[in-house]
């Protein structure tokens, strides 16, 4: 007998988004694999379900992941559930998820509702195209680097950010970025959910005066055409991001040519004196 894993969507504030066939899997599962047992009894207390719950996140995920495909291989059902949202959606439920298919077991969504797309519905920003990209890290270095290869991305941009992260990021994205137009959505499909138009400038102004609370999302907008103005040291930095993802050296240079325009050569002969 074939197990299954369920990727199982949980409400992001309000638990009236849970949909009954959401219900329906949490009940039929043998046991759950959940972010913070704390969170998702209060999940199960509301909807009269009792299930063994198996914490699974980041930093247990290797050896639990093990032990939750051991139990899928011997013919159990499991339900992968978050603390909010959809799993596998900058969680380490992408991994449980890889696992599965690295072994032949059977993976089945279960839709439900996500910080991401919610966010941006409601934000008034361009949706046509968009790029998801998650928390920033607290190291420094790290953070000036991820929001430097996004400085001439002309997509809007999509951020999670904690309230005590808040300023902090605001101000690296400005410096970065420069003034640009943006939608903070705070604690959505709560009580207090707000949508906060405004611009880097006025959001740091206006979270100095008044404390951040809530979890945030920030929908950015992308750069604008006119203003993308490369130089041979940003050709450079996505040539070199392209041979770390595994392009020769050449051909990263050819592909950083045809975005930027800048020389091929000029940026070849760069990547080979570093």
């Amino acid at each position: 007998m074939q197990g299954k894993l369920y990727v199982v969507g949980t409400p992001i504030g309000n638990l009236s988004d849970f949909s009954p066939r959401a219900i329906e899997t949490l009940e039929k599962a043998d046991f759950l694999a959940v972010e913070d047992t704390r969170v998702t009894v209060k999940l199960l207390n509301h909807f009269g379900i009792k299930k063994e719950m198996l914490s699974y996140y980041e930093h247990n995920k290797a050896s639990k992941g093990n032990l939750i495909l051991s139990r899928l291989l011997n013919g159990e059902i499991c339900a992968l559930v978050s603390d909010a949202g959809m799993p596998a959606i900058s969680d380490p439920g992408e991994d449980l998820v890889r696992l599965c298919y690295e072994n032949n077991i059977p993976v089945e969504a279960v839709p439900g509702p996500s910080a991401v797309t919610t966010a941006l519905a409601v934000s008034g920003m361009p949706s046509g195209r968009f790029c998801f990209e998650g928390f920033l890290t607290t190291q420094k270095a790290g953070r000036k680097l991820h929001l430097e290869e996004l400085k001439y991305e002309k997509r809007t941009m999509i951020f999670y950010e904690a309230p005590h992260k808040l300023l902090a990021t605001l101000g690296d994205m400005l410096k970065v970025f420069g003034e640009r137009d943006i939608a903070v959505v705070r604690e959505l499909t709560k009580v207090h959910e707000t949508v906060f138009h405004t611009t880097f400038s006025r959001a740091l102004e206006y979270y100095t005066e008044n404390t951040p609370r809530g979890e945030f999302v920030l929908i950015i907008s992308g750069a604008k055409e006119n203003n993308v103005e490369y130089t041979l040291n940003d050709a450079v930095e996505i040539a070199k991001k392209l041979v770390a993802e595994g392009q020769s050296t050449s051909q990263a240079a050819k592909e950083a040519a045809s975005i930027t325009g800048i020389k091929k050569g000029d940026i070849y002969k760069t990547l080979l004196s570093i």
